[in-house]
Formats: structure tokens, sequence, C-alpha cells
């Protein structure tokens, strides 16, 4: 029940579209521009480096107030588990990020709101991660490629991580973990579908293309 309980809570998060919003204010519909997500990608490309910075903490920071709210609620009767809920959260706040039932379930991608609960999970984590992200976009400037290859180091890292008992929980709350956090892996590499596809053929839009991805 704890579960489900922190999986909606996240998507109730989730639903704040920063994109959206700040496309709104600007008088357009975002998804009707460039890749048509509304993500921090498209908000840069389209609406420039403003858009972009303020679309990224805005979708990160949804979901490190959603796993703080979830400590809050659940941190003196579940403490054994609390990491578990969190990751429940920042799955919640990815679900409601990438399919918003208000916007015809048609969001953004996912990479900043996990980028958020990593925070909200494991900040050394999280500044894995982002170091990783920023070292492959300066090199190749593809934010797609950056993008997959955290996704997969954050599953990774975590697994690691846990194995070695950084997250001081049971066994079996950690396979729970790395359960959640293979099916976020998954997610966000699925939602790059295309993306891997424009790589493999070599078109693929580089950060500072006019061409949008």
């Amino acid at each position: 029940m704890e579960r489900l309980l922190c999986i909606g809570i996240g998507y109730l998060f989730g639903l704040f579209q920063t994109g959206y919003l700040y496309g709104r204010l600007h008088g357009i519909d975002i998804r009707e521009y460039g890749s048509g997500n509304a993500g921090t990608t498209n908000a840069l490309r389209v609406l420039g480096k403003k858009a972009g910075i303020i679309t990224y903490f805005g979708d990160a920071l949804k979901a490190v107030f959603a796993g703080i709210l979830v400590e809050l609620l659940f941190q003196k009767s579940h403490p054994e588990m609390i990491r578990l809920l969190v990751l429940y959260s920042g799955m919640g706040v990815v679900l409601g990020h990438n399919y918003p039932f208000y916007l015809h379930f048609k969001g953004g991608k996912g990479i900043a709101a996990i980028s958020g609960m990593a925070l909200a999970y494991d900040w050394k984590l999280a500044l894995c991660m982002m170091v990783l992200f920023i070292a492959v976009v300066a090199v190749t400037r593809y934010v797609s490629l950056g993008s997959i290859l955290m996704m997969v180091f954050f599953f990774g890292l975590l697994v690691v991580k846990g194995q070695m008992g950084y997250y001081q929980m049971s066994q079996n709350y950690l396979y729970e973990v790395y359960l959640v956090g293979g099916l976020l892996t998954v997610l966000a590499i699925e939602k790059h579908r295309a993306n891997i596809g424009r790589l493999l053929k070599g078109t693929e839009s580089k950060l500072g293309a006019k061409k949008n991805v």
C-alpha cells in the first residue's frame, strides 16, 4: 500500500510540466515544435537557454520535493525501507512527467526528473550521473547519447552500491530497488528509441544545431 501511495504522490508532482507551462506563458504549446515533447532539450532548442535551464530545474526539483514529502510521511513508520519508498515516488514523478493525463499522456522523456529522483535518493549517485552526462555531451554534443549512457550508468552503480551495503537495506528491499531502477532505465531508453536510430545512422542533431531531437 505504501508503495502505491508513493507512486501516486510522485505522479501528482510529475504533472507539473515545466516546459509546457513555460511555453504557454510565451504563447506556444512546446509539444507542437521541435521534437514534440515537453522536456528540457526541446525547451532549450525551441525557446532558448533560459527556458532550458528553468525547465531542467523545474522538472528535477519536483522529484526532489516528492522524495522529501515521502520521507516526512514515512521516515518514522518505515525507516527500514524509506530509500525504497523515495525511489517509488521518483518513479511516480517520471510517469507523471512522461504521461500527464491532462495533456493526453504526452509529456517529456523523464531524464531531468530521474536526475532529481537520484538526488533525493543518493546525492553521490546523482553527482556521478551528472558528471558523466556533462562529459559525454561536452565531447559528443549529443544530449540523447549522454542521457542514455547516464541511465545505464545509473542502474549499474545503483546495483554496485546496493550490493556493497551502502543503502543499509535487506536484500529483499534491494531487489525492489534494482527492479525500479531497471524499469526506469528501460523506460528512458525506450523514450529515446528514435534518437538511438538516428545515432546509428549518424543523423542525430547535436547540441547547438537548429534541428530538434
